[in-house]
């Protein structure tokens, strides 16, 4: 009996029978309208794809991944009944269709006026013992409209067709709102998803909003589509939009995204925690080893006003025999914001204080923020290339009328990202300063509504992390003879290879601040983000005179200009 079999978007012709199995690249399926793709990475990680676009559930998974397919210990069979796709370590089925050709779209008394976007598809995955793993509900794919309340979703994405120097996509680029259900037993418990900072370590029946976004209730947040179960399974969802995550609700988990054309999700089976994280190393990249005063102590205040003041920590730590390992230069040290110089009048000779400092046994990190002005010397020539986020007519995006700090720079853009690099190791790293705090990394200037070289900022919400701090990390493995060091206040998928600590960005100097940055950091650890801080003494402001209810172990009143009325 004839079958044919898709692999790596070849249409192969075999002369099998009915149940007979296969190795594989990529399984194509067709049910009714909708494309589904079955593509291994390992024996125990496979990407699973669904669209109403048959093109876009045969293409590659998006930003943050850079595994390649590998097919080796998989076999496909089909039957009348099933499509099943297995290893040594998962199994994948499929129930094969059986549609009636007098059959419509509309197949019950209601359906003419309420029906889903997508056909249904039923799937499951086993492990190796025979248990279900993941097991979908349903899927969607929907145009965004009034009846969801997302109609505005299409403005924000609309193609600038008049402006094709600053958009390169196709004047009919359509777009959908995307998401799967995923059955949960009660005893199924979720972890990571990048930074939430509400307090709990189990996301199960609390909505996660994953995106990043600096005014978030608790605190601000940041994105890592990556879900690790205690069920011996792990998702990582292949969407760089804003996706809200519904843990546990109704017996069900669900993900929406804002815009996609597809769902595509990675499933990672494994015994261990362990193999559930290497699986997340395989499809994102590894963590390199950090330089070696990283796993010191880091100094920093908001801030050091002047090479003098940096000095005299610096003198001060050794003088008392207390351990500093890396001291840190926040903003304002420049005349100009994007102006990458120094105010000579507060830092007069940055190199010959950064030799004083490696002398001491010292290393120095330094702010650079992503953002220019009208006003400084780089403006001009990054507006006319376009190397700015930027509106549809290309007019680069800003904070006005209340935030003055300018517009920023698109490093999606390679030349843009490489010019950045250039201009930082000319004019910062090159009077000695060691490591970089990657600033404002959401970026600051939300992108929905704005584009990037790759893209509309709604589509691709949360991928400037990534791409920000490979722009540097590729820098300093192309220019230094030193490991890299990136601070950097958002993660995404793949920012762990790019020497990078994420920290919980400008938090509140409160104790509950502080109890809640424990779940915090450990659901980022989960996340797939092995190195995380946090400020220790908070940073946003607080009323000017506060008495705790406990008096604090030391007595601030003789340290007044520091801690004003703020005892604790």
């Amino acid at each position: 009996m004839t079958r044919t079999f898709v692999a790596a978007g070849v249409t192969l012709l075999s002369l099998l029978a009915a149940g007979s199995a296969v190795a594989q690249k990529q399984i194509v399926l067709e049910r009714r309208d909708a494309t589904v793709t079955l593509e291994p990475y390992a024996p125990n990680v496979v990407r699973i794809t669904m669209s109403l676009k048959k093109d876009r559930a045969l293409a590659p998974p998006g930003y943050g991944i850079t595994a390649e397919p590998s097919e080796s210990g998989w076999t496909y069979e089909h039957t009348d009944k099933t499509d099943t796709y297995r290893s040594d370590r998962m199994t994948v089925e499929m129930p094969v269709p059986h549609y009636d050709p007098k059959s419509t779209k509309y197949s019950c008394d209601t359906c003419q006026y309420f029906f889903g976007s997508t056909p249904w598809i039923p799937l499951t995955v086993t492990g190796a013992d025979g248990k279900p793993q993941v097991s979908l509900n349903g899927w969607s794919m929907s145009m965004p409209n009034h009846k969801d309340g997302n109609a505005q979703v299409l403005a924000d994405v609309q193609p600038s067709i008049a402006y094709d120097h600053f958009d390169s996509r196709p004047a009919d680029a359509a777009y959908s709102q995307v998401g799967a259900s995923f059955h949960s037993p009660d005893d199924e418990h979720y972890y990571g998803l990048g930074e939430n900072q509400e307090g709990f370590l189990d996301h199960r029946g609390r909505p996660i909003h994953c995106w990043n976004d600096y005014n978030a209730p608790a605190a601000p947040s940041f994105c890592v589509p990556f879900l690790v179960t205690n069920k011996g399974y792990a998702i990582l969802w292949d969407n760089s939009s804003k996706t809200t995550i519904e843990a546990g609700f109704n017996e069900q988990t669900r993900w929406v995204s804002e815009v996609g054309d597809r769902v595509s999700f990675f499933v990672i089976a494994g015994n261990t925690t362990d193999e559930l994280y290497s699986g997340y190393r395989l499809l994102t990249g590894d963590t390199p080893m950090l330089p070696k005063s990283a796993y010191g102590y880091i100094q920093c205040k908001q801030r050091y006003s002047t090479q003098a003041e940096v000095l005299a920590v610096a003198d001060g730590y050794r003088e008392r025999h207390l351990p500093l390992d890396t001291i840190v230069v926040d903003w304002f040290y420049y005349t100009n914001m994007g102006q990458m110089d120094f105010d000579a009048l507060k830092w007069p000779d940055p190199a010959a204080m950064n030799r004083q400092l490696h002398d001491m046994g010292m290393q120095t990190m330094i702010s650079v923020w992503p953002r220019f002005v009208p006003t400084d010397r780089f403006y001009a020539e990054l507006a006319e290339k376009g190397w700015l986020e930027h509106l549809s007519d290309g007019t680069p995006t800003n904070g006005m009328p209340y935030d003055h700090a300018g517009s920023d720079i698109d490093t999606t853009n390679p030349d843009a990202a490489k010019w950045y690099w250039d201009t930082i190791r000319d004019n910062i790293l090159s009077k000695g300063f060691d490591a970089i705090w990657a600033d404002e990394t959401e970026p600051d200037l939300p992108p929905n509504g704005s584009y990037y070289f790759i893209g509309p900022g709604t589509e691709y919400f949360n991928v400037y992390p990534l791409f920000h701090t490979a722009a540097l990390y590729n820098g300093f493995r192309k220019d230094t003879d030193h490991r890299a060091l990136i601070l950097s206040r958002d993660g995404y998928l793949g920012v762990q290879h790019n020497s990078a600590i994420v920290w919980s960005s400008d938090i509140f100097p409160t104790w509950d601040t502080l109890k809640r940055q424990i779940p915090t950091g450990l659901d980022v650890a989960a996340s797939g983000m092995n190195y995380w801080s946090k400020d220790t003494g908070g940073w946003q402001y607080l009323p000017a005179v506060h008495h705790p209810e406990h008096p604090p172990l030391l007595d601030p009143s003789d340290a007044r200009d520091n801690v004003g009325g703020y005892d604790d």
